[in-house]
């Protein structure tokens, strides 16, 4: 289901979490689930991913992480406020020391000249605070989907200082 580099690099970022002691959460959107997926193909993986949560519409991230409404309704689901705050939402839901969150337009359709598709957003919880970034990758659903998976994979290395940066 996954390609074996991803693979390889979910078991590395595994052992850099299981090391220090930190366990994972992810809020995810756009990828619907496929982040957990993939750290969660991993044999033995439960002692280091507390779980995940979809909430790809909007009622979902408010009541499942504590996105507010207004947010959502001033900002849009794809943007840095939610992006951030679905991240700490999943950080403190889950009590966890890592939370990665991505809220993006995979397409086909959905985009706008503000926000085309392949437009993502990623809120990174960690002990040192939240951060967010975005990027816009090209290609088709499938191509934006796994490109988000690998990005996130990236943050979540770097904040557990593997030294490697997967995107």
């Amino acid at each position: 289901m996954f390609p074996q580099d991803l693979l390889v690099e979910a078991e590395a970022l595994l052992a850099a979490s299981r090391a220090r002691g930190w366990h994972i959460a992810t809020a995810e959107s756009c990828t619907g689930g496929l982040i957990a997926g993939l750290l969660t193909a991993i044999g033995g993986s439960s002692d280091v991913v507390d779980g995940g949560a979809v909430t790809y519409s909007n009622a979902a991230k408010s009541r499942m992480l504590g996105v507010p409404p207004a947010m959502i309704a001033e900002h849009g689901a794809v943007s840095e406020e939610v992006a951030r705050a679905m991240a700490e939402g999943a950080q403190r839901t889950a009590g966890v020391e890592l939370a990665i969150a991505v809220t993006g337009i995979a397409g086909p359709g959905g985009g706008t000249e503000t926000k085309p598709v392949g437009l993502v957003w990623f809120g990174l919880a960690s002990p040192s605070g939240v951060i967010a970034e975005s990027r816009v990758f090209p290609g088709d659903r499938t191509a934006v989907r796994m490109a988000t998976v690998r990005y996130a994979l990236g943050l979540l290395a770097q904040a557990l200082d593997t030294g490697r940066r997967f995107a």
